[in-house]
């Protein structure tokens, strides 16, 4: 099976002297990581059977958040955290987009927009759910940053996880109506008055087309139950990359071939790219290093959380939801060792380990 660290091996050296120092250090780092994840260049473990000599290696993963290796066992510990801060009440997900014109801007400035496109969306829902007409109290918004689409082509947006009611300012819970929350041609409007008057003391404003302004910017906004459907939607995004091993089809003769669902199709398609615009499109979802790509804002932020434990206990629209639990195998587990390869698997007799130390340039993670 193709991988991506195969990818990077074969046509990373190319693109990287074609843009040379138009590269980001964030995308080096993630070239550099990908290639070394598991492999002896960042060390590991040796076992070696005293009993029929067969030798085992185990190396190190790079943990870098955007290795398709190293993100993948995380989501159900995600999860189970996230389900202590569900309120016992309906859910919404909002999603807030901007115009392909602004996408280019973004791009090439993201550590600042990305935290941007954060602040407009957080503060308009806040602003408008203070209306008495729509909730009047503070509402709880668990937020999620993706910039990928389904074909790697840039598209960023924020997913907010919102329960159905607010905090009005006298303590009291102000439920909303079943299937609605906030209007969201409203909501728009607002959210792109909050980007543009925060870009506007800044030089980035005159980088931006005027018609970005002018044309309407999409929320959507849709019911989602308990929102325990919706919490294992986001929790890929958040420990997924763009692009996983098992998606790559083909990696010859220059290109890349791999798996897509489009949208509102359950049947997949392939697309093929160029190797260097399939590294070209990946590398534009590698994250500023540090970034923060979820936030907890109003009652789920964590300066509210013991009012949010306080608020939990008062509210009986309905029983508290059960925890989350990590999803198991439904075949009986076999005991194993606590340490991975100490027991031979061909003779069962126990195995000796000893540490390999990284080669010269690769960092231990």
């Amino acid at each position: 099976m193709s991988e991506l660290a195969e990818i990077f091996r074969r046509y990373g050296p190319a693109y990287q002297a074609q843009y040379g120092a138009q590269l980001l250090p964030s995308h080096r780092q993630a070239i550099r990581a990908i290639l070394h994840c598991r492999t002896p260049v960042l060390g590991g473990q040796v076992y070696t059977c005293q009993g029929c000599q067969q030798t085992r290696y185990s190396y190190h993963s790079c943990r870098n958040r955007h290795c398709p290796k190293c993100q993948q066992e995380r989501t159900q510990t995600w999860l189970a955290q996230q389900q202590a801060l569900l309120l016992p009440v309906p859910y919404f997900l909002l999603t807030f987009t901007v115009p392909e014109p602004l996408r280019p801007v973004i791009r090439s400035h993201q550590k600042h927009l990305y935290h941007l496109l954060f602040q407009a969306s957080a503060q308009a829902t806040q602003q408008l759910a203070q209306d008495p007409r729509f909730v009047g109290g503070q509402l709880g918004l668990l937020g999620v940053l993706q910039t990928w689409g389904r074909t790697l082509h840039y598209h960023p947006h924020v997913h907010y996880l919102v329960p159905g009611g607010g905090l009005a300012p006298d303590g009291q819970w102000r439920p909303a109506r079943k299937t609605f929350l906030l209007p969201v041609k409203a909501l728009s409007r607002l959210f792109r008055a909050k980007f543009r008057d925060a870009l506007r003391p800044t030089p980035l404003f005159a980088e931006i087309p005027a018609q970005v302004w002018q044309q309407p910017w999409v929320v959507h906004c849709q019911p989602v139950g308990d929102g325990q459907a919706a919490l294992k939607y986001l929790a890929p995004y958040i420990f997924r990359v763009a692009l996983s091993n098992r998606r790559i089809v083909q990696v010859a003769d220059g290109r890349v071939t791999f798996r897509y669902r489009p949208t509102g199709s359950r049947k997949n398609k392939t697309c093929t790219l160029k190797a260097s615009e399939f590294i070209r499109r990946f590398l534009q979802h590698v994250l500023p290093k540090g970034f923060v790509k979820v936030r907890y804002y109003g009652l789920f932020s964590p300066a509210h959380r013991a009012q949010l434990a306080r608020l939990r206990l008062t509210l009986t629209v309905c029983p508290p939801l059960p925890a989350l639990q990590p999803e198991t195998s439904a075949r009986t587990p076999r005991a194993s060792p606590a340490i991975p390869g100490s027991l031979c698997p061909t003779c069962g007799q126990p195995m000796q380990s000893r540490t390999l130390p990284p080669v010269r340039g690769g960092r231990p993670p």
